[in-house]
């Protein structure tokens, strides 16, 4: 005889504004007894059950350091000895020692504010000017300025075109 289900809610009713403590709690149940199936197989129910925080080991081999089992030497497994390189890799980039270096932490923070800062800031100070400031200031550049293109205005026609 088959075990009774849980009746679940419907998804529209779960995304009502009222039902969303309970619609996380119902995810959080699904992915739970998703997790569940899926390490069925490694975690028993002792596991499930007790508040130990130690794992047993069957083999000896991740403690000790030791390498993983399959090698390949003179490109008779190529493709073994690219992941092997790759693992290499990256275990050379994890304790690779610092260099040295070339430019000081200081010369960096002053290049920094001696060509990027001022700029930084004129643009943060641009965004809090009021249309009076701007004005002023386009006025301003106008008057250092002499080749500055000013507004044109109408201009009336002279009489005496006629």
């Amino acid at each position: 005889m088959p075990a009774k289900s849980k009746p679940r809610l419907s998804r529209g009713v779960l995304d009502m504004k009222f039902m969303q403590r309970t619609k996380d709690k119902v995810e959080k149940e699904a992915d739970d007894e998703q997790s569940r199936a899926l390490y069925s197989n490694e975690i028993n129910q002792k596991m499930l059950n007790s508040t130990s925080n130690f794992m047993v080991e069957s083999s000896y081999s991740i403690c000790a350091g030791l390498i993983d089992g399959r090698l390949s030497f003179r490109g008779m497994n190529p493709d073994l000895e690219i992941l092997m390189e790759q693992e290499l890799a990256e275990k050379q980039g994890r304790t690779r020692p610092e260099q040295p270096k070339e430019v000081s932490d200081q010369d960096m923070v002053k290049a920094y504010y001696a060509n990027k800062a001022p700029t930084v800031t004129g643009s943060m100070s641009k965004k809090f000017n009021t249309k009076k400031d701007f004005k002023r200031k386009k006025i301003g550049e106008d008057s250092e300025n002499p080749h500055a293109t000013r507004k044109q205005h109408f201009k009336k026609p002279r009489s005496d075109d006629d």
